[in-house]
């Protein structure tokens, strides 16, 4: 079942099974607002404690402005606003600030399914995003492909920003990632609150803390009591996969993609100690899969940005998935 409404002067777009409700904001960068376990009635994706406003009277120039929560999508850029070839690109990249063409789709099959599309101004890339429940299906799934439509080569980097929340995020649940190294910054972006030393190369799951001899398990997740917030890289992934577990709720988030397109999970930590706006008092806990640690233009020249050429194209999938533990 496919349903279109409005919410807080924001028109949504909702998939829905037996299983899962899945809203989409067509017009706020295609922001995925709500992952809804139906059984329980849990909303996996974090929302900020001021919640969704009403749109202004300008397009958001900057990610962070009516930053709601929930799931975005990065791309041309990701990490720190830059310049690539004169045009400039934003914070987290312009995709997430734009409104995505929506078309709702048939499908022969029962699924519940639509089709995003949006185009990057800076770059003249196209970015395509289909979505899809299947009946009685666990899972959403995403196909997502890139086109150039331009007469001459463009790169990109990508990554999908999922910041997970209450009420299924707590003390007690449990993160399972096959992933090898941890990176923490060079320098710290809240130094009161940080718990993660900076700098550091270590192997998963123990990251060092800046006690002397401190070791943190970080697939151990804390509540906001914890009042911290960091920011790690995890790598080295075996295979592009990942699960958050809620014991007492009996219930798992999982997320599985292609780790040669998405090498890096982005582990952004505010459990509880964002104190400077416009983030302060948020409780989540981002998993977001990215194809570079850095920017656009860092990324190329470190050569791990995707180049395509005119008439090129590039396609991934990605699958999101509740199901019950046990």
């Amino acid at each position: 079942m496919i349903t279109v409404g409005e919410f807080r002067g924001h028109r949504f777009v909702t998939l829905e099974n037996d299983r899962l409700r899945v809203s989409v904001l067509p017009e706020k960068g295609a922001d995925i607002y709500e992952l809804v376990d139906l059984a329980s009635g849990v909303d996996v994706l974090m929302k900020t404690p001021w919640g969704l406003r009403p749109p202004g009277d300008r397009r958001p120039t900057d990610f962070l402005e009516n930053y709601e929560g929930c799931w975005q999508e990065l791309f041309p850029s990701v990490n720190d606003a830059c310049q690539v070839r004169g045009a400039e690109i934003p914070f987290h990249g312009e995709v997430a600030l734009l409104a995505w063409e929506t078309h709702i789709e048939d499908d022969a099959g029962g699924a519940a399914a639509a089709f995003f599309r949006v185009r990057s101004g800076a770059t003249g890339l196209r970015l395509e995003r289909h979505m899809r429940l299947s009946p009685g299906s666990p899972t959403l799934e995403l196909e997502e492909k890139v086109g150039n439509d331009s007469g001459a080569p463009a790169e990109f980097v990508w990554g999908h920003h999922i910041v997970l929340g209450a009420p299924f995020l707590e003390e007690g649940c449990r993160l399972d990632l096959p992933a090898a190294t941890i990176l923490t910054p060079q320098a710290l972006y809240e130094p009161a609150t940080a718990r993660l030393a900076p700098a550091q190369n270590e192997p998963w799951p123990y990251a060092r803390g800046r006690a002397p001899d401190e070791r943190i398990d970080l697939r151990s997740i804390p509540g906001p009591q914890a009042h911290s917030h960091d920011d790690a890289f995890l790598g080295g992934l075996d295979v592009g996969h990942l699960a958050v577990d809620n014991p007492r709720l009996g219930l798992r988030f999982s997320l599985d993609w292609d780790a040669q397109v998405f090498p890096w999970v982005t582990f952004w930590q505010p459990f509880g100690g964002a104190d400077l706006p416009p983030l302060t008092g948020i409780y989540g806990l981002g998993v977001e899969p990215w194809m570079s640690r850095f920017c656009l233009a860092e990324a190329i020249a470190r050569r791990e940005a995707k180049s395509l050429p005119p008439g090129g194209t590039f396609s991934t999938r990605l699958q999101a998935s509740l199901t019950r533990l046990g």
